[in-house]
């Protein structure tokens, strides 16, 4: 084992950290080098609780299969522990090849899974194909044959009503797993910088900056600035820290900045995604162009190594 700096247990709380959002918390990582483990498991069991585990492929297709069998892991071992199991999905071009292998996933017993998805486009119709409802509908709940799933309602007379209305259904029970990903502007969910860290609200009403609204129009799913919603109902930050397990999946060059933000700089709500470190069971999955930013040890290390445990 190869460690930079401290080892993983020392000066680290095992709880996530409550960070205002009106400050940064300097807290910079420490890189602790792990060698190859099958299971991720028996991997976590190595290292000290709230260490985040950051793994790198060659390819998106390499990178989504080898999330998709984590995240079907963790839907069957919740479902064999209490005969369900509640998921959060994301969407995105960068989640597609994830959700594909997903409901290619043998032995899952999806009648006994309920969804909740991160957010959604105030004002969009779910016949849009940028709706997220639509991309979920299409690329995860029929594929798989989800039943029971909890959409948002973003074109609702009133949006409110929707946040409070599945935000009671989503706090009612705990969340076995969720699947995320990390904007080019380091937003997790549509939590722009800088981010609520605080509020314990499900879900809340969000206002899109510039930079998040333009990476829509890059991915395709509008033709100019103007049609992209200005406001969206997003999970909050600290609901998507209470989920039992985090597969967060971040592909391709566009995400490189924001990966280097959340692994490297300090935990902060101008860098929403760096948070993500603070959770007790967080995988990180990248591949050799998202992680073209990273620091020449941290990256080399990841080169030789596949994996490697960062700590908040």
């Amino acid at each position: 084992m190869l460690v930079w700096g401290r080892p993983p247990s020392a000066d680290r709380s095992s709880k996530a950290r409550q960070v205002s959002s009106s400050r940064q918390v300097k807290t910079q990582p420490i890189f602790c080098i792990i060698p190859q483990f099958k299971s991720i498991t028996n991997l976590r069991r190595k290292v000290e609780s709230t260490s985040m585990l950051v793994r790198i492929f060659k390819s998106r297709d390499s990178l989504g299969q080898a999330a998709a069998e984590q995240a079907a892991a963790a839907i069957r071992r919740a479902i064999k522990a209490t005969s369900q199991a509640r998921i959060i999905a994301a969407t995105g071009t960068s989640q597609l090849a994830f959700l594909n292998a997903l409901t290619k996933a043998d032995d899952i017993a999806w009648a006994k899974v309920e969804a909740f998805h991160l957010d959604e486009y105030i004002g969009l119709p779910i016949t849009h194909r940028a709706s997220f409802r639509k991309i979920l509908l299409e690329q995860l709940m029929q594929k798989a044959g989800i039943v029971n799933y909890h959409l948002l309602d973003g074109d609702a007379p009133d949006p409110n009503e929707v946040v409070r209305r599945v935000g009671k259904q989503l706090a009612s029970s705990a969340v076995d797993v969720a699947f995320l990903g990390i904007g080019e502007n380091g937003h997790i969910a549509f939590n722009d910088p800088p981010a609520d860290f605080e509020t314990e609200d499900p879900y809340i009403v969000v206002e899109l900056d510039e930079a998040c609204r333009r990476q829509q129009v890059g991915e395709g799913w509008f033709a100019e600035m103007s049609q992209v919603p200005k406001q969206a109902i997003s999970m909050s930050v600290r609901q998507m820290l209470k989920a039992k397990e985090l597969v967060v999946v971040v592909p391709e060059a566009r995400k490189a900045q924001a990966v280097k933000a959340c692994l490297e700089g300090p935990i902060s709500p101008l860098a929403p995604a760096s948070i993500l470190r603070t959770h007790p069971n967080a995988t990180l999955y990248l591949d050799q162009d998202s992680a073209a930013l990273l620091s020449r040890a941290l990256r080399d290390t990841l080169d030789n190594e596949s994996q490697v445990v960062v700590n908040s």
